[in-house]
């Protein structure tokens, strides 16, 4: 514990990754670094623990992937990785499909074997589009009408609550479309889970910091500091003079089950509005446990609202980037806070993506020494 007049170099809120990265970093280049977080354990979203034997992901499921060889070799110092393979199902009203879009797709959907075939459908479903102005249009230039209201139309909704029409075409854009009989999701050199999950990752990284839990940057009594690092999000941070950002967010039910293998899969999608939830998660599948009993989570949307629900994902249609500039603005008139990670930057980052920007943010700090 520190002293209580111990002052701090930089006073670093949130212990997602970003925020746990730069105090690691920061601290290993002689900087004093306190990490505040306002929740009662460290990792961020990427927090796991551990229920008989098998580590549950408590806010829905991160599978790591990058091509990026930097960030494969640091992460490497902290964990060995599965060779888990993220390859969801959609479950459409009882029928299984493969995801991502692939010939496997196609093939049940179409009863087509080869990649002309499916291409063939595709064109002619979707011939009316010439310049896609929405998700929904988007989509159907992608996949064609058949996948887009089976597998698409009704997930998308329930899961952004709002119609598709109504929703950027850069959503979809991310989601992989194969004419190849891979059904692996991503695309990217390595992948996998974290052997013991993310938790003890981060519990490295914090193993030499001063770590106050349930701190609130906003309320609470903070420790003698220079500078900040400020990971949470950045409307708050301005008391959301420009009004509050989007986000779509989730609630997550964890049960427990007595049987060893409840749907055979880590991932599976619920397409049909007919359920609430989005998907369920079977966390066993993702290191592969055997045991006697079962953990799932299952994913409700839920309505965004930053003084009760968590932020998630940014929306980040035109209205919500107009915002954020807006923000973005002020924060960069800032002389002693930066501003890093999804939520202060108001970005959709995979955890790759997070890490790479934490490391130059911190070569920036040390080289030119903001």
């Amino acid at each position: 514990m520190e002293e209580l007049n111990t002052k701090y170099d930089y006073l670093i809120v949130g212990s997602g990754f970003f925020g746990s990265i730069c105090a690691y970093e920061l601290n290993k280049k002689g900087y004093k670094v306190c990490v505040i977080e306002s929740r009662n354990h460290i990792g961020g979203n990427c927090y796991t623990f551990n229920q008989k034997g098998i580590n549950i992901h408590e806010y829905g499921p991160h599978i790591f992937h990058t091509s990026n060889e930097e960030v494969w070799e640091w992460i490497n110092q902290f964990t060995s990785f599965n060779n888990f393979t993220l390859r969801p199902v959609a479950n459409y009203k009882g029928e299984i499909y493969s995801l991502p879009f692939n010939m496997w797709t196609f093939s049940k959907l179409w009863n087509v074997i080869l990649p002309e075939e499916a291409k063939k459908i595709i064109q002619e479903q979707s011939k009316e589009i010439n310049e896609p102005a929405n998700l929904e249009e988007q989509a159907i230039k992608l996949v064609g009408k058949d996948v887009y209201y089976k597998l698409i139309k009704e997930y998308t909704e329930k899961q952004w609550r709002k119609p598709a029409t109504e929703l950027p075409k850069e959503i979809i854009k991310r989601l992989p479309v194969r004419f190849t009989y891979d059904n692996n999701y991503f695309n990217d050199k390595y992948q996998g889970i974290p052997i013991g999950g993310y938790t003890q990752i981060f519990e490295k990284l914090l193993k030499d910091i001063d770590v106050k839990l349930n701190t609130n940057y906003f309320v609470n009594t903070l420790p003698n500091h220079d500078k900040v690092i400020y990971t949470g999000p950045i409307d708050k941070f301005y008391n959301y003079q420009f009004g509050e950002l989007e986000y779509k967010t989730t609630r997550f039910e964890h049960i427990e089950m007595q049987t060893d293998n409840y749907q055979g899969c880590a991932i599976m999608n619920f397409t049909s509005k007919n359920e609430s939830y989005t998907r369920i998660i079977e966390h066993k599948h993702f290191e592969n446990v055997k045991s006697e009993t079962t953990f799932v989570t299952f994913e409700y949307p839920i309505e965004y609202k930053a003084s009760s629900t968590e932020p998630y994902y940014p929306v980040n249609d035109k209205e919500n980037t107009e915002k954020y500039l807006q923000y973005k603005n002020l924060a960069n008139q800032e002389k002693n806070i930066i501003f890093g990670g999804r939520l202060a930057e108001y970005k959709y980052y995979d955890m790759h993506q997070v890490i790479e920007s934490a490391l130059n943010k911190v070569k920036e700090i040390h080289e030119n020494n903001i």
